[in-house]
């Protein structure tokens, strides 16, 4: 699962703008380096002043150009308000086309293309709207009863501006609670087949995505002067291994290392001896056939276990992206092995996904893409590390970052479409295409939000106060050459 609203140009139009009818996958080829982001940014949109909506009659013209007996009283109906209301909140432009024929616009008179056209194809997907909120607009997204045609960035936008992701639904917490109950991580086979449901997929699925430098599925670096994703995620890597202060012959444990990409830097930069821990039996199968392949066997570890199942002590740690798959009634206890698993007086860094405040995890998130993940507050995270006995140095919000790293793989992701879905046509259908293109934009327009509660966390411990063996600031992370 970043954003100084200004750091890219204005006034282009963007990567996802593309149908999802059946037949409109992207065929771009995939550029090498982070591309100039083509986003319109809140504020720099080429309309003026706050749009009011316009809706149109059936057949598509301007409700406006009709006698009033010829207007529908109510476009859409109660979903048609429903479209309105968030077309009044945000400054992109959109159409939404639904199933009686009625349109609803909040283009200006003058005739501003719209940035996206949401089409209903069929009552019952209107219905689920109604029903599940902004589930069930995404889960008929999904499955082909509701079409986006233009940026798919964009639609999240709006509705992340209208504050249509946090208008409570009592049925979808239900299906929560149930998701929970039946996906929860207390159970260690469960724990596996949740992990293994999205991780493994297969390197062959995520290697034309993601960076070729250590394929890191977690947020990158963007530091200033960062273009690619390659920097970004060389940058990450570094980053990290600073904060411990890690040294040669040091031996550290990467949890949750996916395919080694953290381990292959330590022990090509700084020299040091990683473990890797993974639950996926497959990228366990794939990093394993690497190191062979590299004849690193003797000096990188892979362990295929929990991450509450973590074997010795290290002098370091480095846990990139684990916790948000404890669960909710399991932290404490993917913590403590944290902790277990460090030295005395030994330096982590814990990267995760954390809620500025305690609230759900979203929904289809779990159900579609994360199987018992669950998103815990920072506080939550602190107070659960505290009581491990580590002491917090540090912490940085990397928010803004996880934007610019997503914007990446979603790009990648569409102009490889169809390299994906050759390898294996039936599995990568255009039901999964859509879902995976909603996880990948719509968590980017997240993390970019203006009013985000979920945010990308770096803390910094050690297991027990530390004493005169790290820096007493920062500036030893930014030194040149360090």
């Amino acid at each position: 699962m970043p954003l100084n609203e200004t750091d890219k140009p204005a006034g282009r139009t963007r990567g996802p703008a593309t149908s999802d009818r059946a037949d409109g996958a992207s065929n771009a080829a995939m550029a090498p380096t982070k591309p100039e982001h083509r986003t319109l940014r809140r504020g720099e949109e080429a309309v003026p002043g706050h749009m009011s909506g316009l809706l149109a009659a059936p057949g598509g013209s301007h409700a406006l150009d009709h006698g009033v007996g010829s207007v529908p009283a109510r476009p859409g109906g109660l979903i048609g308000r429903r479209l309105a209301a968030i077309g009044t909140s945000t400054t992109v432009p959109f159409r939404a086309v639904f199933a009686d024929g009625s349109a609803y616009s909040n283009c200006d008179a003058l005739g501003i293309e719209p940035a996206y056209t949401l089409t209903f194809k069929a009552v019952r997907a209107e219905l689920r709207v109604m029903t599940f909120g902004h589930v069930g607009l995404l889960e008929s997204y999904f499955d082909g009863s509701v079409d986006v045609d233009g940026d798919l960035a964009l639609a999240f936008r709006s509705a992340f501006d209208a504050g249509f992701d946090h208008e409570s639904n009592g049925l979808v917490a239900l299906r929560n609670r149930w998701h929970e109950w039946r996906f929860s991580n207390g159970s260690l086979p469960q724990a596996k087949r949740n992990a293994r449901f999205h991780y493994g997929l297969g390197k062959r699925f995520y290697e034309p995505w993601l960076d070729r430098v250590g394929m890191m599925y977690t947020c990158g670096y963007w530091k200033e002067g960062t273009r690619t994703l390659e920097e970004a995620q060389f940058n990450k890597m570094d980053h990290v291994c600073r904060k411990i202060d890690l040294k040669p012959g040091e031996t550290f444990v990467d949890v949750g290392c996916g395919w080694g990409g953290l381990l292959f830097h330590a022990l090509e930069h700084y020299g040091a001896l990683g473990t890797g821990i993974n639950a996926t039996t497959e990228q366990v199968t794939e990093l394993r056939a690497d190191l062979a392949a590299r004849g690193l066997s003797e000096r990188i570890a892979v362990v295929e276990c929990d991450f509450r199942e973590m074997p010795g002590q290290y002098d370091k740690l480095l846990s990139i992206g684990t916790l948000e798959h404890a669960g909710r009634d399991h932290l404490p206890a993917v913590v403590k092995a944290h902790a277990a698993a460090m030295k005395p007086g030994a330096l982590g860094v814990i990267h995760f996904i954390g809620h500025v405040g305690r609230f759900d995890t979203e929904f289809y998130i779990r159900k579609h893409i994360f199987p018992g993940g669950w998103i815990p507050s920072l506080a939550e995270a602190i107070e659960a590390m505290e009581e491990s006995g580590l002491e917090v140095l540090d912490v940085e919000n990397l928010r803004r970052h996880y934007a610019f790293t997503l914007d990446a793989w979603a790009e990648r992701f569409d102009a490889n479409w169809d390299a994906i879905q050759a390898l294996d046509p039936k599995r990568f259908d255009e039901r999964f295409r859509r879902t995976w293109r909603a996880y990948l934009w719509g968590c980017a327009e997240m993390f970019r939000s203006r009013d985000s509660r979920t945010h990308l966390f770096q803390v910094v411990v050690s297991k027990g106060n530390i004493g005169s063996n790290y820096p007493m600031s920062r500036g030893f992370l930014y030194r040149p050459n360090a």
